[in-house]
């Protein structure tokens, strides 16, 4: 599986960014995905996880209320809406996915699009 996260750029405090996750190779879309970022000389650190079926959709605390998750297993795509942004969110944004429902952990992972939040 292939992923491509795309939708990066410059945004204003408080303003909004759209990022997309294409997925592509062998896949059937029933798998969990998720973002997770990594800002300058800071851990890798998980922001927000969609199930594979039901749409259960999980945040880290920082974002909960700004940010929105959510796919299209039709595209074999995911989003990530976030809104409100604040200088703090600014990073690397990574998407990842599962190879199966109960996967222990995210073997899949985009390349990373950065979002710059300006104060």
């Amino acid at each position: 599986v292939q992923l491509q996260a795309s939708g990066g750029g410059l945004a204003q405090t408080g303003g909004s960014l759209r990022l997309s996750c294409a997925a592509s190779g062998s896949t059937d879309g029933t798998y969990p995905m998720a973002w997770f970022r990594q800002a300058p000389e800071k851990e890798r650190e998980f922001v927000a996880a969609i199930s594979a079926t039901d749409g259960s959709t999980y945040y880290a605390a920082s974002v909960r209320g700004r940010f929105a998750i959510s796919r299209d297993n039709a595209k074999n795509t995911e989003y990530l809406q976030m809104n409100s942004l604040k200088p703090e969110d600014t990073a690397v944004y990574y998407c990842a996915a599962k190879p199966y429902v109960h996967a222990p952990r995210y073997d899949y992972w985009g390349q990373g699009t950065l979002v710059t939040v300006s104060s």
